[in-house]
């Protein structure tokens, strides 16, 4: 009876998995497929505990759909299945392919040491497999824009069928999972893959319609927050892409054009590995940051929401609150930081890795790079957000800051985003601001332009 693996990674459901019916396939009508999880200490160790909250909370889900079925095992990947795949007799380990930096490396060890068992890969966590959507003279794509448009042209399969019966190898040992940490009241969304198809249906049928509207206003429900399963593959982008081309109209484009920063994201890292942590545009590698004590208490003010100006703090006070922050706010808090506090984005970039339930490392990181003016764009350097106009901007009732930021709930409209200029002063407990933005934006720009120059 022949028996094939298929190694569960960044793919934690049944349904639109090519990988799933390319193992079963595989098995045939008389073998048997062993579905497989390793807790990898190379991405367990750095994971923070949002994150490895929310996967054993979707392993626990896929376990149960799988009817216990599912082995667990801790370890090297490149020691853990060759020897089970031993252990078994399989004639074959079947996966998503994974393109990031650590993935392929561990990937290229695994296969070499299964020696004669191939490992096959089908599929991927994107709707456009990272390298297949390249310019005409088979250079990558530098600015998203491009890339938007010749990712649509590409274009991308239907989603593949969930199969009806999958003839699972059970009885296995199976290695306890790690203890789930203590998360202290951070609040995640609920995980597996029903749960993520329940909010892509609420979404589609309730918000999708405002979606272009509503997507950059924070103190309004109007984001999917889909991130966190597309991150564990809960849902499969193709799933989301299939109902969006149903659907049609501007809203629908606007949200497929975010799934396509997330594959063009994840294209730059396929090119250009070494860009998780040095800057895409090599010359900003000369862009001089603040360090030493004072530096490091701005920082850490920045991280416990306490500087001063009411979005950024309030974006923060999100993170820490639900693990999770809107995508707006994103880009405020981050400009904040590099260039009102001039520290280092790949700090900023570790610290959101360390607290976000969604935190992905081509997403995360180039999202980061773009803020500081590091990573893909034409002219980054005069992008500097300010957090009152843009508080006031997307913010304007000021009902997400007041949400996250509780000593403003009292403060009038008009100065919420300004609580410095309220005739009753800034409320006790809420610090004053502790940069001036006007001034550190004159700095900001100035070491852009020495790098620019040089």
């Amino acid at each position: 009876m022949p028996t094939v693996l298929l190694w569960f990674r960044r793919d934690l459901r049944l349904a639109d998995h090519p990988a799933l019916l390319a193992a079963r396939d595989a098995a045939g009508p008389d073998g048997a497929v062993l579905p497989l999880f390793v807790f990898d200490d190379r991405l367990w160790g750095p994971s923070g505990d949002p994150r490895r909250a929310f996967l054993l909370d979707c392993l626990a889900d896929l376990s149960d759909q799988l009817d216990g079925a599912l082995v667990l095992r801790h370890g090297d990947p490149a020691r853990v299945v060759p020897a089970l795949a031993r252990e078994v007799g399989a004639t074959g380990v079947h996966v998503s392919a994974d393109t990031g930096p650590y993935g392929r490396q561990r990937d290229a060890a695994v296969e070499r040491a299964l020696g004669d068992v191939p490992l096959e890969r089908t599929g991927s966590p994107y709707a456009v497999t990272p390298g297949r959507v390249t310019k005409g003279d088979g250079t990558p794509f530098r600015v998203f824009s491009p890339f938007a448009r010749a990712w649509r042209a590409h274009g991308w399969r239907a989603p593949a069928p969930r199969p009806r019966t999958v003839p699972w190898l059970t009885g296995l040992r199976a290695d306890a999972p790690p203890p789930a940490p203590d998360l202290g009241g951070v609040r995640l969304p609920p995980a597996g893959e029903a749960a993520a198809r329940a909010a892509w249906r609420r979404f589609r049928d309730e918000r999708l319609a405002g979606y272009a509207d509503t997507r950059n206003t924070p103190g309004t429900d109007g984001t999917s927050q889909l991130s966190a399963y597309l991150k564990y593959g809960c849902l499969h982008p193709r799933t989301l892409l299939g109902d969006l081309a149903e659907v049609g109209g501007a809203a629908a484009d606007a949200y497929a054009n975010e799934l396509a920063w997330r594959d063009f994201y994840a294209d730059v890292l396929w090119h250009r590995p070494e860009t998780h942590r040095e800057p895409y545009d090599r010359r900003m590698a000369a862009m001089r940051y603040d360090t030493g004590p004072d530096a490091d208490e701005r920082f850490a003010a920045w991280a416990a929401g306490r500087t001063g100006y009411p979005v950024v703090d309030a974006g923060m006070r999100q993170l820490l609150g639900e693990a999770w922050v809107h995508n707006r706010v994103r880009m405020i808090v981050a400009s904040f930081l590099v260039k009102d506090l001039h520290v280092d984005w790949w700090r900023g970039a570790r610290h959101f890795l360390a607290h976000l339930v969604d935190g992905d490392l081509a997403s995360n990181n180039h999202g980061w790079q773009w803020v500081a003016g590091t990573g893909t764009d034409a002219s980054p350097y005069y992008r500097v957000f300010n957090p009152v106009t843009q508080g006031e901007k997307f913010d304007p009732d000021g009902e997400y800051v007041r949400r996250w930021v509780p000593e403003l709930r009292d403060v009038p409209r008009r100065y919420v985003h300004r609580p410095w200029d309220s005739p009753d002063g800034v409320p006790e407990g809420y610090p004053l601001p502790i940069v001036d933005h006007a001034e550190e934006r004159h700095v900001a720009l100035d070491r852009y332009e020495r790098v620019r120059r040089a």
